[in-house]
């Protein structure tokens, strides 16, 4: 079984019809501030550029069930995907109030335990692991320490998505240790914040093909 992809912090649509065109499976646009974020109206545009084949995730911080809903309408998403710390109550509320999918992220670092994600990966449609840092809530192109959470991310059921500093160079080690479902891709296949290098994005999904899964 193939392990599907996810480019984020797209803001052209030039780079989301590239995404599409080499098999990515979702496509992801930032709502959570930093160089990367988009108003939902300009979302929606780079995201049509994907085409209907690829899930369109919109990337939240802080930010209460009723405004994530105008924005998931506004920009058609199919997943939400929470960062900041969500609780279970978090990605409920946002479920009942959008009628998408949500993704839960959970920041790791050396205080997080992989004990703490499990009711959270429960209530969610997949769990996110990502690199925590003080400056950003993503997108820093720092990894996580990922024999951290290496015996529990393989023991799960739902959807697995690990994120936080994947590069080509990196990524078929992350597939190996983890076994996740979902890789997530945002500044290691950047020429700038948002400004997305094809040919690093094509040697990303052909280091995904070349990595053993392990399940």
């Amino acid at each position: 079984m193939r392990v599907e992809v996810k480019f984020c912090g797209l803001t052209r649509a030039e780079d989301a019809r590239v995404a599409a065109d080499l098999g990515a499976r979702y496509a992801g646009v930032i709502f959570a501030g930093g160089p990367r974020h988009l108003e939902a109206s300009r979302a929606r545009d780079v995201l049509d550029g994907a085409g209907t084949g690829v899930a369109r995730v919109g990337v939240f911080g802080r930010s209460d069930a009723a405004t994530i809903a105008n924005i998931a309408r506004e920009a058609r998403l199919d997943i939400v995907q929470l960062h900041a710390d969500p609780t279970v109550g978090d990605v409920q509320a946002v479920a009942d109030a959008t009628g998408a999918r949500v993704w839960a992220v959970v920041r790791v670092s050396d205080d997080r335990t992989p004990d703490d994600f499990h009711e959270l990966w429960e209530a969610s449609d997949a769990l996110v692991l990502d690199s925590k840092a003080k400056a950003a809530l993503g997108g820093t192109g720092v990894a996580f320490d990922w024999s951290a959470v290496e015996k529990a991310a393989r023991d799960h059921a739902r959807p697995l998505v690990v994120a936080g500093g994947l590069t080509a160079a990196t990524v078929a080690q992350a597939i190996e240790m983890l076994s996740p479902d979902i890789v997530d891709v945002s500044s290691g296949v950047e020429l700038s914040p948002g400004i997305k290098d094809h040919r690093r994005m094509q040697e990303f999904m052909d280091a995904v093909g070349r990595a053993r899964v392990l399940r």
